[in-house]
């Protein structure tokens, strides 16, 4: 075979081995422009107007901003307005005790019960002294009355009526120290007795019987459950803003209930510690409320203005919340984030929502699509 012959088959040889590569290196960029979609037809910047099918154009709902007041919770506790802690006046000891915690009481009504016989025994002593006085002074006025006919008929001499007089002047001042002997005793007896001071509620026992009960010792824990009313620490920039008669909002986590709170006093001076002002305000009565509840009153600090839209008008899309906007005679569809609900207490009008971003003043809301 001639050379030239035998060049031919190597050369073929060599364009293969350069052509692959070459291949593959076409193959290989084309495959990473179409990735890049290259070859995609090319769409100008811009938002576009992916539905109009379905939205009802002609209801129109144009975003305003509104003037809402911001409240600050502040920390606050539900306390009884009228409170007592029960003590005895004597030292006794305690023979029963006739109510427990959580027991509803009448104003009067006898709660604990004293050893009286010693107190009784000085009351009967009391009361026989006064007679035994009594049975003197009169005696000593008999004696006086015949003093008085003896003297009428020049029988006795003046100084005896002098003395008929003094003793019964003497045994009406001895009566008269009697008788107030004798009701002390009947007053410390009484003692034994201890009463409700009010119409309440038990809230605690501290004695049982068998105790010897001290004067001062708190042997009972009393409130009116009428007299509830809430006490909170306002700071000072709050606390000034603030007035007698001005109606609050107070939120009870635990019953999961709003009530209503009516200022009925600011302490007039702050807690250097805190830099806050005492706030009492009184609520109405309701059964489920018990001293000690923990409450957060809702106290107006500012005023913003806010936008607030119809809660229907807004389409929640897994955790993200859509709205559809008109402009430029255009449907566009607009991602917002959401702030606080508003309930309305009238069901004809329509729930709202606050927006804190994704709208302005000015657009024109449309109805989620059908």
């Amino acid at each position: 075979m001639s050379e030239p012959a035998k060049k031919i088959p190597e050369q073929k040889a060599a364009i293969r081995a350069w052509l692959l590569p070459i291949v593959a290196m076409v193959i290989l960029l084309m495959m990473v422009a179409w990735m890049a979609g290259l070859f995609d037809e090319k769409v100008q910047p811009g938002l576009n107007d992916p539905i109009t099918n379905g939205v009802d154009r002609s209801d129109v709902v144009v975003v305003k901003a509104q003037a809402l007041t911001i409240y600050e919770p502040v920390p606050a506790s539900v306390e009884a307005k009228f409170a007592t802690l029960i003590s005895s006046r004597l030292l006794a000891r305690i023979t029963d005790v006739h109510a427990r915690a959580g027991d509803s009481v009448k104003a009067g009504q006898v709660l604990v019960s004293l050893e009286k016989s010693d107190l009784l025994a000085k009351t009967e002593q009391a009361k026989e002294n006064s007679r035994a006085v009594e049975a003197r002074l009169t005696e000593a006025k008999q004696n006086l009355k015949r003093i008085e006919k003896l003297n009428e008929q020049r029988l006795v001499a003046l100084a005896d009526l002098d003395k008929a007089r003094a003793n019964e002047a003497a045994l009406m001042a001895e009566l008269a120290l009697a008788k107030q002997q004798e009701q002390e005793a009947g007053t410390a007896l009484s003692y034994t007795d201890i009463r409700s001071p009010i119409d309440g509620r038990l809230v605690d026992r501290f004695a049982e019987p068998g105790d010897t009960a001290t004067p001062g010792t708190p042997l009972l824990s009393l409130y009116n459950p009428l007299s509830l009313r809430i006490e909170t620490h306002v700071r000072e920039q709050l606390a000034l803003s603030l007035e007698i008669g001005q109606a609050l909002d107070v939120n009870i986590p635990s019953l999961n209930k709003q009530v209503a709170a009516v200022i009925e006093e600011i302490v007039p001076a702050a807690d250097t510690g805190s830099r806050s002002f005492l706030v009492k305000a009184r609520i109405d009565y309701q059964e489920s409320l018990l001293p000690g509840m923990y409450a957060r009153v809702l106290i107006p600090s500012r005023v913003e203005n806010t936008i607030i839209i119809p809660k229907n008008r807004v389409v929640q899309a897994g955790q993200l919340d859509l709205v559809w906007v008109e402009q430029d005679d255009h449907v566009y569809r607009r991602y917002i984030r959401l702030g606080k609900t508003f309930n309305s207490d009238n069901a004809d009008e329509v729930e709202t929502v606050e927006v804190l971003a994704g709208l302005s003043e000015g657009d024109r809301l449309l109805p989620p699509p059908l």
